[in-house]
């Protein structure tokens, strides 16, 4: 039975939906909303943690609605960057991922490192999920991965933990900028949902390179700019602000972006 889905959208206001719509795109008028102080800035950032507050009571640990596989009309179009440059994933590329290794550290008591056939070999969720982009597309697939609670547990997250911290391969920016690397973040409410995988399969095949191989995040009640791929550390953290801009993604730094991503 298919679980309610209840829409983010649906508690802000047109006119919020409108200017945040703006930002998003780039729009040059509203270059003012990335100074901290502006007005508008503040109320979009307040509708967001008011948005936040309001699906953690109602929704609670709901899940995403799943579908049939008979609904897989298309190959998952990828999102973000896809194929990596960095010199460190071109030589695991090389050798198949081989000497791929998952570092997980941070607050926890037992730091640990694993390989992808490691993973493989824990216990296994897959999930037929429909991937909402913020570019405003979407797309239906199965995806097969480690659920991120089972790592958790291994490796005994410390009490202080409010937030998982996901560290990528794939660096963005270039030109005049200097390249920075790929990050994103989530509470520990919804690093441990039971929908929040590790992947490392998708459409019962491995996880292609574009799709963000050999291992993405899986968030999936959270937009498509939430789900780090190419991921190589994940820190648990009690906050957020050491981390690149201290907004908790790259998107949320550089763009003004919503940390909290939920649809």
């Amino acid at each position: 039975m298919s679980h309610p889905v209840l829409s983010r959208r649906a508690f802000l206001s047109a006119g919020s939906v409108g200017a945040s719509s703006l930002l998003l795109a780039g729009c040059d008028r509203f270059d003012f909303l990335g100074n901290d102080e502006s007005r508008v800035r503040r109320v979009l950032a307040g509708t967001n943690t008011l948005t936040y507050r309001i699906q953690r009571a109602l929704l609670g640990d709901t899940l995403a609605r799943e579908y049939e596989e008979t609904e897989i009309r298309q190959g998952q179009r990828p999102n973000g960057s896809a194929d990596p440059q960095t010199p460190e994933f071109l030589a695991l590329k090389e050798n198949g991922f081989t000497s791929y290794r998952l570092r997980i550290g941070g607050l926890v008591e037992r730091p640990t490192e694993l390989s992808l056939d490691e993973l493989r070999n824990m216990p296994a969720r897959s999930q037929i999920t429909r991937h909402d982009c913020v570019e405003g597309w979407s797309c239906i697939a199965k995806w097969t991965g480690v659920p991120l609670a089972f790592l958790l547990d291994q490796v005994r997250v410390k009490p202080e933990v409010r937030f998982a911290v996901f560290h990528c391969f794939d660096n963005i920016g270039g030109g005049l900028a200097a390249p920075v690397s790929y990050y994103e973040s989530c509470d520990l409410f919804d690093a441990r949902h039971p929908q929040t995988i590790l992947a490392y399969g998708l459409n019962g095949a491995a996880l292609p390179v574009p799709n963000g191989a050999p291992l993405r995040v899986r968030i999936e009640r959270q937009l498509g700019y939430k789900m780090a791929k190419y991921l190589h550390t994940i820190e648990l953290a009690s906050s957020l602000a050491g981390f690149g801009g201290g907004q908790g993604g790259y998107w949320e730094d550089s763009a003004g972006y919503d940390w909290y991503g939920g649809i």
